[in-house]
């Protein structure tokens, strides 16, 4: 009877200690871009397993995915598709990308905020630990950590924007760190600094008058709390890596943790149709995708006559993501498909080269896979990231709107050439080679920040000095005798 005493005592004990690691953890995703959480999504799986419980707020139903989880759903509409292939870049749109931004945080905001599943949360009683927020456009939800009182990382599936910088003591120099939105060649001749300074400077504000500003309105309106001080982010995980997307000065509480949605992941078998047509490809395949939120189907006619054209003359075989049924003029060598296992058919050894619009997700996923980018962005943070992966002589980057035949062809040829598909295999050895794994490294700062009830010693001294303290005065050369 003693020995079963001692094994029921050292049985609770073990629960305990058990439970005392586990956290409870918040998590609010507030945009409606699925792609935006499925970054993030290894992670909270990770968490699940490890015991944690989470509560995440956002569009997107997760009880499939993830255990130990409640889902707080803003909405059920459908966000796969939202934009159609017709204004095509342009210096000019990039100046006014915030306002694109701005204006989806107002669509989302109020609606969001006034469902009743979150109504009916705030109503609740909640002791939470931590909580996880997608750092973006708006601030609209962040009165609901100032009501909880609990610590707070920021979680960003895109490069910093210019207003983030700033609150986590990170330098943000734009003479030598291009602006997201511009996203200019580095090293930058001297108009290019000056435009990408002023670019820099005049988003900030919009930032703080335009997303800011409305978002606190509607958080004290319907959380009835102010949002809590970007300031007093504990941490901010970002999705990016050096080696992809250039070295910058960064603060102990900013970590990168690019590739998180891909490391370690094997390729999983695809359709019989799409794996023969892979098969037989055996010059090379070009995979062709515009991404999960524009329409590849709303491609303009004269440049799909032209697409057409140029890939009926060449040696290699086209997977294109296609989304409505018919392909007009569609050649012998071209395939369709209305859903691709992107991942999947990017690892194929077949797989040569990658035509995209640039988005974050499906570029990692080409740099973790080694193939080269012909790269057509067309807004956000595309051109950056087509920027970033050409710098790193493994893209080649086209308009849209300047694609001609042979402009297309000669685009085409040069992706293929023996030096971009190499330096494509070299740039994704190098990113895989990682003292620890995003999703490791992910983990352990989620539960050192909770460990260390917010760790406030990764706080940069920066954070809390006005910008004139932080100038550096020009010191005068002293002349040696």
């Amino acid at each position: 009877m003693r020995t079963t005493g001692y094994i029921v005592a050292l049985f609770v004990c073990l629960v305990f200690l058990e439970c005392a690691s586990c956290y409870n953890i918040l998590v609010i995703f507030s945009h409606l871009v699925k792609s935006r959480y499925y970054v993030f999504r290894p992670l909270f799986q990770e968490l699940a397993e490890r015991g944690h419980n989470l509560t995440i707020i956002s569009h997107i139903s997760t009880k499939k995915d993830i255990k130990n989880v409640r889902d707080v759903l803003l909405s059920t509409r459908e966000t796969r598709h939202l934009l159609d292939v017709k204004f095509i870049g342009g210096r000019r749109q990039r100046y006014f990308e915030p306002k694109m931004l701005s204006d989806s945080a107002r669509m989302i905001c109020e609606s969001s905020l006034k469902a009743e599943p979150f109504q009916s949360f705030l109503r609740e009683e909640h002791n939470y630990h931590l909580a996880l927020v997608d750092l973006f456009n708006t601030n609209c939800f962040f009165g609901l950590v100032n009501k909880l009182k609990i610590p707070y990382i920021a979680l960003s599936p895109c490069a910093m924007m210019p207003w983030q910088s700033g609150w986590f003591g990170t330098p943000s120099n734009p003479s030598y760190i291009p602006s997201v939105f511009l996203a200019p060649p580095v090293p930058m001749t001297f108009l290019q600094r000056l435009e990408n300074t002023l670019i820099h400077l005049a988003h900030i504000a919009w930032y703080k008058i335009y997303m800011e500003n409305p978002g606190t309105e509607l958080s004290r309106k319907y959380v009835g709390y102010d949002p809590v001080d970007p300031y007093n982010a504990s941490l901010f995980l970002v999705n990016i890596h050096h080696t992809f997307q250039g070295s910058r000065p960064l603060s102990p509480s900013v970590v990168e943790i690019g590739g998180l949605h891909v490391f370690d992941r094997k390729p999983e078998k695809l359709p019989k149709d799409v794996e023969e047509w892979i098969d037989g490809a055996t010059n090379g395949l070009i995979y062709f995708s515009m991404g999960s939120v524009l329409k590849g189907h709303t491609f303009p006619r004269d440049k799909l006559e032209i697409f057409n054209k140029v890939f009926a003359e060449l040696p290699y075989r086209v997977l294109w993501k296609w989304e409505s049924d018919d392909l007009p003029g569609k050649p012998d060598n071209v395939k369709t498909i209305k859903w691709a296992q992107q991942f999947d058919i990017l690892c194929q050894p077949n797989t040569k080269l990658f035509i995209s619009h640039g988005g974050l997700l499906g570029t990692t996923e080409s740099v973790y896979c080694g193939v080269p980018v012909l790269a057509m962005p067309q807004f956000g943070d595309q051109p950056l990231n087509a920027q970033a992966l050409k710098q790193q002589g493994a893209a080649v980057i086209l308009d849209l709107k300047d694609v001609t035949y042979d402009r297309l062809k000669e685009a085409i040829t040069e992706s293929f050439k023996s030096k971009i598909q190499q330096n494509a295999k070299e740039l994704s050895a190098r990113f895989r080679d990682r003292l620890v794994s995003p999703l490791d490294t992910s983990v352990y700062w989620v539960e050192h920040v909770a460990r260390y009830r917010g760790a406030p010693h990764l706080k940069s001294a920066a954070v809390d000095m006005p910008f004139y303290q932080k100038i550096k005065p020009n010191k005068k050369k002293v002349k040696k005798h």
